[in-house]
């Protein structure tokens, strides 16, 4: 799938590159979240110690590990909403620095030089 000639876009394949890759890590934080909730309302097993700093740990570690995995395997369709946003702001960006670079600015000398 090339996401350039799909949506007609002029960003270059590293601008398409980055933005897929920052889509994707604020998916993973936002699943990072979620994940660390979902696990903090499970009780520790009291077979196991009940609880105590490193369940603690290992549970923040497996909520991580958790939400990476999801996030690298298509997520939950954030990352593909907010990519399309992030191109059109970066449309916008770019085709804002090429009007600047286009423009030929007089001179503000005394005498127009």
């Amino acid at each position: 799938m090339n996401p350039i000639s799909e949506t007609g876009s002029t960003l270059t394949p590293g601008q398409m590159q980055r933005i897929r890759s920052q889509a994707e890590e604020l998916e993973g934080v936002f699943l990072n979240i979620l994940t660390k909730e979902m696990f903090a309302s499970v009780k520790g097993d009291e077979n196991f110690g009940g609880g105590g700093f490193g369940e603690e740990t290992w549970r923040s570690m497996q909520a991580e590990q958790l939400a990476n995995s999801i996030a690298q395997s298509g997520g939950v369709g954030i990352a593909d909403d907010l990519m399309s946003q992030m191109i059109a702001l970066q449309e916008a960006a770019n085709a804002g620095r090429a009007t600047l670079n286009s423009h030929s600015y007089p001179s503000a000398g005394v005498y127009g030089k």
